[in-house]
Protein backbone atom coordinates (compact mmCIF):
# COMPACT_ATOMS: atom_id res chain seq x y z
CA UNK A 1 0.00 0.00 0.00
CA UNK A 2 1.26 3.28 -0.64
CA UNK A 3 1.50 6.14 1.56
CA UNK A 4 0.42 9.19 -0.50
CA UNK A 5 1.33 11.71 1.84
CA UNK A 6 5.05 10.65 1.65
CA UNK A 7 5.62 10.07 -1.90
CA UNK A 8 3.81 13.62 -2.57
CA UNK A 9 7.06 14.52 0.56
CA UNK A 10 9.06 12.63 -1.42
CA UNK A 11 8.20 13.91 -5.01
CA UNK A 12 8.76 17.42 -3.44
CA UNK A 13 12.52 16.85 -2.28
CA UNK A 14 13.54 15.61 -5.74
CA UNK A 15 12.22 18.56 -7.67
CA UNK A 16 13.64 21.13 -4.52
CA UNK A 17 16.99 19.11 -5.37
CA UNK A 18 16.67 19.54 -8.87
CA UNK A 19 15.55 23.11 -9.19
CA UNK A 20 19.22 23.60 -6.69
CA UNK A 21 21.31 22.01 -9.17
CA UNK A 22 20.27 23.82 -11.52
CA UNK A 23 20.25 26.86 -9.66
CA UNK A 24 23.86 26.25 -8.82
CA UNK A 25 24.86 26.15 -12.53
CA UNK A 26 22.98 29.29 -13.42
CA UNK A 27 24.81 31.14 -9.90
CA UNK A 28 28.08 29.78 -11.58
CA UNK A 29 27.73 31.08 -14.90
CA UNK A 30 26.80 34.75 -13.45
CA UNK A 31 29.51 34.42 -11.35
CA UNK A 32 31.61 33.66 -14.46
CA UNK A 33 29.49 36.52 -16.41
CA UNK A 34 30.11 39.12 -13.94
CA UNK A 35 33.70 38.31 -12.68
CA UNK A 36 35.29 37.31 -16.13
CA UNK A 37 33.08 38.13 -19.10
CA UNK A 38 32.86 34.85 -20.03
CA UNK A 39 29.92 31.99 -19.98
CA UNK A 40 30.18 28.70 -19.14
CA UNK A 41 31.28 27.16 -22.53
CA UNK A 42 33.61 30.06 -23.82
CA UNK A 43 35.31 29.60 -20.67
CA UNK A 44 34.77 25.32 -21.45
CA UNK A 45 36.76 26.15 -24.79
CA UNK A 46 39.55 28.56 -23.75
CA UNK A 47 40.64 25.25 -21.39
CA UNK A 48 40.10 22.71 -24.10
CA UNK A 49 42.50 24.64 -25.89
CA UNK A 50 44.59 25.82 -22.65
CA UNK A 51 44.86 21.77 -21.87
CA UNK A 52 45.06 20.14 -25.44
CA UNK A 53 46.56 23.35 -27.56
CA UNK A 54 45.62 24.62 -30.66
CA UNK A 55 43.07 22.22 -32.78
CA UNK A 56 40.09 22.55 -35.35
CA UNK A 57 36.64 23.55 -34.42
CA UNK A 58 35.63 20.00 -34.60
CA UNK A 59 37.59 18.77 -32.13
CA UNK A 60 37.18 21.88 -29.75
CA UNK A 61 33.37 21.22 -30.10
CA UNK A 62 34.04 17.42 -29.52
CA UNK A 63 36.35 18.06 -26.12
CA UNK A 64 33.38 20.99 -24.94
CA UNK A 65 30.96 18.28 -26.23
CA UNK A 66 28.72 20.73 -27.91
CA UNK A 67 27.53 20.37 -31.99
CA UNK A 68 30.14 21.81 -34.82
CA UNK A 69 27.93 24.92 -35.40
CA UNK A 70 27.49 25.76 -31.39
CA UNK A 71 31.10 26.12 -31.54
CA UNK A 72 31.56 28.57 -33.86
CA UNK A 73 29.17 31.18 -32.12
CA UNK A 74 31.17 30.23 -29.07
CA UNK A 75 35.01 31.13 -30.95
CA UNK A 76 33.38 33.94 -32.55
CA UNK A 77 32.83 35.66 -29.15
CA UNK A 78 36.44 34.69 -27.80
CA UNK A 79 37.83 36.07 -31.10
CA UNK A 80 35.41 39.13 -30.56
CA UNK A 81 37.32 39.31 -27.00
CA UNK A 82 40.30 38.41 -28.30
CA UNK A 83 41.14 35.31 -26.07
CA UNK A 84 41.54 32.85 -29.22
CA UNK A 85 42.61 33.47 -33.02
CA UNK A 86 42.26 31.49 -35.97
CA UNK A 87 44.77 30.67 -37.94
CA UNK A 88 45.29 28.75 -41.08
CA UNK A 89 48.58 26.47 -40.46
CA UNK A 90 47.75 23.69 -43.32
CA UNK A 91 48.00 24.18 -46.81
CA UNK A 92 44.43 23.95 -47.08
CA UNK A 93 42.75 27.13 -46.66
CA UNK A 94 39.92 25.58 -45.67
CA UNK A 95 41.68 23.80 -42.45
CA UNK A 96 41.07 26.21 -39.48
CA UNK A 97 42.79 26.15 -36.08
CA UNK A 98 41.97 27.67 -33.02
CA UNK A 99 44.57 28.54 -30.76
CA UNK A 100 44.53 30.80 -27.21
CA UNK A 101 45.86 34.27 -27.19
CA UNK A 102 48.26 35.60 -24.82
CA UNK A 103 45.21 36.99 -23.08
CA UNK A 104 43.11 33.56 -23.54
CA UNK A 105 45.91 31.77 -21.80
CA UNK A 106 45.85 33.99 -19.00
CA UNK A 107 42.34 33.54 -18.00
CA UNK A 108 42.35 29.78 -18.54
CA UNK A 109 45.29 29.82 -16.14
CA UNK A 110 43.45 32.05 -13.57
CA UNK A 111 39.89 31.07 -13.85
CA UNK A 112 37.60 29.40 -11.60
CA UNK A 113 37.24 25.54 -11.30
CA UNK A 114 34.55 24.58 -14.28
CA UNK A 115 31.35 23.40 -11.61
CA UNK A 116 31.85 19.96 -13.11
CA UNK A 117 35.23 19.98 -11.37
CA UNK A 118 33.52 21.17 -7.63
CA UNK A 119 31.27 17.73 -8.42
CA UNK A 120 34.30 16.02 -9.30
CA UNK A 121 36.43 16.82 -6.03
CA UNK A 122 33.55 16.21 -3.84
CA UNK A 123 31.99 12.47 -5.90
CA UNK A 124 35.76 10.93 -5.49
CA UNK A 125 35.79 11.15 -1.81
CA UNK A 126 32.59 9.17 -1.71
CA UNK A 127 32.52 5.70 -0.69
CA UNK A 128 32.12 3.21 -3.72
CA UNK A 129 28.99 2.01 -3.30
CA UNK A 130 27.25 6.13 -2.54
CA UNK A 131 28.82 6.98 -6.12
CA UNK A 132 26.96 4.03 -7.58
CA UNK A 133 23.64 4.98 -5.63
CA UNK A 134 24.47 8.43 -7.55
CA UNK A 135 24.85 6.96 -11.33
CA UNK A 136 21.73 4.52 -10.32
CA UNK A 137 19.56 7.45 -9.46
CA UNK A 138 20.66 10.27 -11.96
CA UNK A 139 20.47 7.51 -14.51
CA UNK A 140 16.60 6.97 -13.12
CA UNK A 141 15.50 10.19 -13.23
CA UNK A 142 17.18 11.21 -16.33
CA UNK A 143 15.26 8.06 -18.60
CA UNK A 144 11.73 9.33 -16.71
CA UNK A 145 12.30 12.78 -18.67
CA UNK A 146 13.53 11.08 -21.69
CA UNK A 147 9.92 8.68 -21.76
CA UNK A 148 8.15 11.97 -21.07
CA UNK A 149 10.44 14.16 -24.15
CA UNK A 150 9.30 11.35 -26.47
CA UNK A 151 5.55 11.07 -25.82
CA UNK A 152 5.45 15.00 -25.37
CA UNK A 153 6.67 14.97 -29.39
Amino acid sequence: MVNYDLLQDQIKQVIYLIRRLIQAEELYTKELEKKYRVSVPQLSCLLALYENGPMPPSQVAKHIMVKSSTVTGIIDRLEQKRLVERSRISSDRRVITIGLTESGRMLAQNSPLPIQERIVDGYKDLPSNEREDIIRALKKLSSMLDSNAMEAE
